[in-house]
């Protein structure tokens, strides 16, 4: 039952889902604990994170694009927010706010976890705040030969240039072993829901193709690269194991992977 005991944790996303929201509270209510969790928005990111620690919030999950928007609000930052510069999750200690980034660990654990091949070529779509940890996964996971695509001037060769890799603006028809796409592309609720993140040339001459996006589960590139025989890793992969060492974060307690595993499907279900 919900009382004055209660911790509250929650999320701050541009379009809010219900993966994080099911995956909580499931873990919460199996476990006994006396969490609850909710999805918010805001057009307001500063006064948000403010009323994370004004009203004593246990924690918080930063979803696009307020990854890197909502660093200036807060007390500290560990290594794996501060050295790439984007934050996915907010620890509230007694009015202490610290970001971290989980999102980089999840993405280096599937990394290692599906054998990718630090010697194959990798074509990575996008220089937003996960962006910044998934490259950085891939630099720290040995890989060398990685091109960045991304259309921001600005951001894609910077971020390209600090982990040594080549950018360019337009993926066109280039091809690489190994395809991410860490953009809004392909994303339920937006305009470009239904639009592929690689061209279907591109596709064909893969062997791996991962999407960050994990809604919905299965978007366009992914089923297409199915479809086409070639091993896939999902967003809704990442969003798993990413959520799991927030909740750990949060409440102290490392649930079991068979009940993780519960959980994620719960979660995928609604």
């Amino acid at each position: 039952m919900i009382n004055r005991d209660t911790q509250l944790c929650m999320s701050l996303a541009g379009r809010p889902g219900n993966f994080g929201t099911r995956f909580h509270n499931y873990l919460y209510q199996k476990l006994g604990l006396n969490f609850i969790y909710k999805a918010f928005t805001t057009s307001d990111i500063e006064a948000a994170v403010k009323g994370v620690r004004a009203l004593g919030i246990r924690g918080c999950a930063v979803s696009m694009p307020f990854k890197e928007r909502c660093i200036p609000f807060l007390d500290a930052l560990e290594p794996s927010a501060a050295v790439i510069e984007s934050v996915n999750t907010i620890v509230n200690d007694n009015g202490k706010l610290t970001g971290l980034n989980t999102d980089y660990i999840a993405v280096r654990s599937l990394i290692e976890s599906n054998a990718l091949d630090p010697q194959q070529d990798v074509l990575l779509r996008g220089s937003g705040g996960m962006g910044k940890a998934v490259v950085a996964a891939f630099r720290d996971a040995g890989f060398k030969h990685l091109t960045l695509i991304a259309r921001n001037p600005e951001t894609g060769p910077r971020l390209a240039q600090q982990y040594g890799f080549r950018w360019q603006a337009d993926a066109g028809d280039s091809r690489a072993a190994i395809l991410v796409n860490v953009t809004p592309l392909g994303m339920a609720g937006g305009a470009e829901s239904e639009q592929l993140a690689f061209s279907e040339a591109t596709i064909d001459e893969a062997n791996v193709v991962f999407d960050v996006v994990a809604l919905p589960p299965e978007t366009p590139l992914i089923r297409m690269a199915g479809a086409k025989g070639k091993k896939i890793i999902s967003g809704a992969e990442v969003i798993a194991l990413q959520a799991v060492e927030q909740f750990a974060l949060y409440t102290g307690v490392r649930p079991s992977q068979d009940l993780v595993a519960e959980a994620a499907a719960f979660a995928r279900a609604g």
